[in-house]
């Protein structure tokens, strides 16, 4: 399942998100949007797991505080796989 992750703060990296995600089971892939032109982190990512994995990601991350921002964490909408 791929999950949209978003109120990041900017200098959360892939790898910060992937130790925090890798404690609900294996994450197959995780990658913070940057802006094209500033190579500065958009604030959001996509993280993607096992369905069962995710959805219990979902719900323990949901409103975490990770830097002083509380996370949103949803499955991405459209195509499964976003990046």
């Amino acid at each position: 399942m791929n999950m949209y992750v978003s109120n990041l703060m900017s200098h959360v990296t892939d790898t910060d998100l992937k130790n925090l995600f890798s404690v609900y089971g294996r994450v197959t892939a995780c990658k913070i949007i940057s802006d094209s032109v500033t190579g500065v982190s958009r604030g959001f990512a996509f993280v993607e797991m096992k369905d069962d994995e995710a959805i219990l990601a979902m719900k323990e991350l949901e409103g975490v505080n990770l830097e002083g921002r509380k996370l949103s964490v949803a499955e991405a909408k459209g195509s499964r796989r976003a990046f």
